[in-house]
């Protein structure tokens, strides 16, 4: 029987990819109903959400280094909760670099690629909400491809994005700030990948 007391690291991994779909949530309705006077209060509204994650995963730190025994390998728990860490973390830097490029209006593709990074982080607090089973679960696999399936979709909206801005984009300021805004949301759909991946390895190694 586990102790009364003892610390649920699946529940953490799921708090965790909770503060990356608030994160998705609010890039997306950004870029959906873009009002760049309200980029200000929605930077620091993002950032607080970057800031509450921060706050869970030394929680999670502070706790594996106090314990002697753990459900998985606490390499695995450590690389687990720094990636998805790390995919708050790049959707907040999207909004960061629309902020300070001073962007004053949405192109088509970021809208594009915004939706798939909410579906991203989705698809992996479905897979994380099913971790615990990782050993009989039926679904976990499925949602692993998922991810990896959408990131693709993402390397291909790029693609076209950064071809299109090239192509019909005369400004040369304006071509900067979207081709540095474009590789941040790009890097989103990477990070959640990694995440994929590192629940991948984590199955491999204990099944």
């Amino acid at each position: 029987m586990a102790r009364r007391d003892s610390f649920n690291y699946f529940d953490a991994f799921v708090k965790l990819v909770g503060y990356s779909c608030q994160a998705a949530d609010l890039l997306n309705e950004i870029v959906t109903n873009f009002n760049a006077g309200k980029l200000p209060e929605k930077t620091k509204e993002m950032h607080n959400i970057e800031h509450s994650g921060d706050f869970e995963r030394h929680g999670v730190l502070r706790k594996l280094s106090r314990e002697f025994i753990t459900p998985i390998e606490r390499e695995d728990i450590m690389a687990l909760t720094d990636s998805i860490d790390d995919v708050t973390d790049t959707i907040e830097d999207v909004v960061m670099r629309m902020y300070m490029f001073n962007i004053q209006g949405i192109r088509e593709h970021a809208i594009k690629m915004t939706e798939i990074i909410v579906k991203c982080c989705n698809a992996l607090k479905q897979a994380l909400e099913e971790f615990h089973n990782f050993r009989k679960s039926k679904i976990l696999h499925n949602l692993i491809v998922e991810v990896n399936v959408l990131e693709e979709e993402g390397d291909k909206l790029f693609t076209e994005a950064i071809r299109h801005l090239y192509v019909n984009c005369k400004d040369p300021i304006e071509v900067i700030a979207w081709d540095q805004t474009f590789s941040y949301l790009e890097s989103c759909c990477d990070a959640c990948e990694e995440v994929a991946n590192v629940i991948e390895s984590i199955i491999m190694k204990n099944t």
